[in-house]
């Protein structure tokens, strides 16, 4: 006897439509997978059997061939322990029913037959609708997440007799509904606030403007001076998060297996990675590609803390990823595309014993010292960090302060006003932010008054600026414009740029 039910395969950060097909046929009790399943799938036979005699269904004692189609397509994970334990069921004909044409069910099986959740809901429920199927079935724990897709009907469900049962039409089960924009209002919420910061004005100044443009940011300043504090809430005065980009960054944040409950990621990520981890770790990899820390934190912030304690071959690899947005993670098996649009945010100290120029504690640390410590951050990457800024030790009236700083609320609201600007300069050329914009685009809209052009030629004849430093400034410049309303750069909007260039200056 002959079935076929459908389940799905994740690819990267999107999910493929697999046929299911069962065949039970007279021979010695075997059971055949083909169709490029890995260890987890091949293992589902045991789960799938024991889960089968457990709710009290038969589990034929013959040859039993199940393919997984697209054949070509690697399969990996435990979904598929459930549209293949159904399909043994409806080629015995336990299962009589005509929605399996148009269903698609994806779960994990454990031996009693309690159905547990999986990675990737919600690209499988996008891949339900774009297929044209009319419902998904999925674990309880992962209905929210799939129904913010509208269009289909998602059944979450907690066992293997209730799917039967419900196929067969003997159970009702209620689709899961959300109401989209209440589930995305409620979920906007941040933990932590730019007023909790005390001091530090023009840092939270320096961060307004990369906000506001999407700017990589360094954070250079002795140990307890705010870096770690401020880069957390840098996150809270970027740019509302758009529901396109929350349903895209939910998706990988759902195929990595960190959603932590959540439907919808309705806030900006914010990753900080320990300083031991690996190339693969940061950037994506594996013998099947799974997305790293910084896909992870794509539309958010990357925030590397104590940047020269990462091993330097794992920095080198962000160059790429933070010109062009992406990451393509390429293997023997093939190569997955991976967003990776973050602002990357590092913290370091001025120098290794972290008092280098600070006016209460003496540096001991000789030039060659200093130098080879800043150099574990190579120039490449540097010049890849649009705002450099050094982060003081702060003074003690700063802390004993009780005036209240000025909330990320209204940080915010400045810049959604320039990224404004910025979507409306650039039109339908795809970009949102100043720091995105091509060499084309930079002459196109960075012109510069002529007291500003002086002080860029002085800037880059006294600090050796490179071609891509020039053009940093250029960036910023046309940012910290934006943020006051002035259609051209003037020398005060470029004077303060090149302020931001602080490792660019010579140590003294």
């Amino acid at each position: 006897m002959l079935s076929r039910i459908y389940g799905a395969a994740l690819h990267g950060i999107d999910a493929l439509k697999v046929a299911v097909e069962v065949d039970i046929a007279s021979g010695l009790p075997e059971t055949f997978m083909v169709g490029r399943p890995e260890g987890a799938v091949r293992e589902s036979k045991v789960r799938i059997r024991a889960a089968l005699r457990n709710c009290g269904y038969p589990f034929p004692y013959k040859r039993i061939t199940i393919n997984l189609a697209p054949a070509d397509v690697r399969k990996e994970g435990s979904g598929y322990d459930l549209p293949m334990a159904v399909g043994i069921a409806a080629a015995q004909g336990v299962v009589v029913s005509s929605r399996l044409g148009d269903c698609l069910l994806v779960g994990e099986l454990s031996l009693d037959g309690a159905v547990k959740p999986v990675r990737g809901a919600l690209p499988i429920a996008v891949a339900v609708k774009r297929e044209g199927l009319a419902s998904l079935i999925v674990p309880r724990a992962n209905s929210a997440e799939a129904a913010v897709v509208q269009g289909i009907d998602v059944y979450g469900v907690d066992s293997l007799a209730e799917v039967v049962d419900f196929l067969n039409g003997e159970r009702e089960i209620e689709p899961t509904r959300v109401d989209l924009a209440r589930l995305f209002h409620s979920h906007a919420v941040h933990d932590a606030d730019l007023s909790d910061v005390r001091g530090q004005p023009h840092v939270k100044r320096a961060l307004e403007v990369a906000a506001a443009g999407s700017h990589n940011v360094l954070l250079m300043g002795p140990p307890g001076s705010g870096k770690t504090m401020l880069a957390k809430r840098l996150a809270t005065i970027l740019p509302d998060l758009t529901l396109p980009e929350a349903l895209e960054t939910t998706k990988i944040h759902s195929v990595a297996g960190v959603l932590d409950g959540r439907a919808l990621v309705a806030v900006r990520p914010f990753r900080a990675p320990h300083h031991t981890i690996s190339d693969a770790g940061l950037v994506g990899g594996g013998s099947v590609p799974k997305p790293g820390e910084a896909s992870l934190a794509h539309n958010g912030v990357l925030f590397l803390d104590e940047a020269p304690e990462f091993r330097r071959h794992v920095l080198e690899v962000l160059r790429q990823p933070l010109e062009d947005g992406r990451i393509t993670v390429a293997r023997a098996a093939g190569s997955i595309d991976y967003p990776a649009s973050v602002m990357l945010v590092a913290a370091m100290n001025p120098c290794p014993c972290g008092f280098f120029g600070d006016p209460q504690k003496e540096c001991r640390c000789t030039p060659m010292q200093i130098a080879r410590y800043r150099s574990r951050v190579s120039g490449p990457l540097l010049d890849r960090i649009d705002i450099q800024v050094e982060v003081p030790a702060v003074a003690y009236e700063a802390l004993a302060s009780h005036a209240p700083g000025e909330p990320s609320e209204a940080v915010r609201e400045r810049v959604n006003q320039a990224r404004r600007v910025q979507v409306e300069r650039f039109g339908e050329a795809g970009i949102h932010a100043n720091a995105r914009m091509s060499a084309r685009d930079v002459r196109r809209y960075c012109r510069v008054d002529p007291a500003g052009e002086q002080l860029l030629e002085n800037a880059i004849n006294r600090l050796g600026l490179s071609a891509r430093a020039y053009v940093r400034i250029l960036k910023v410049g046309r940012t910290i414009a934006d943020l006051a309303g002035a259609e051209a750069i003037q020398s005060a909007h470029i004077a303060e740029a090149i302020q931001y260039r602080s490792l660019d200056r010579p140590l003294v």
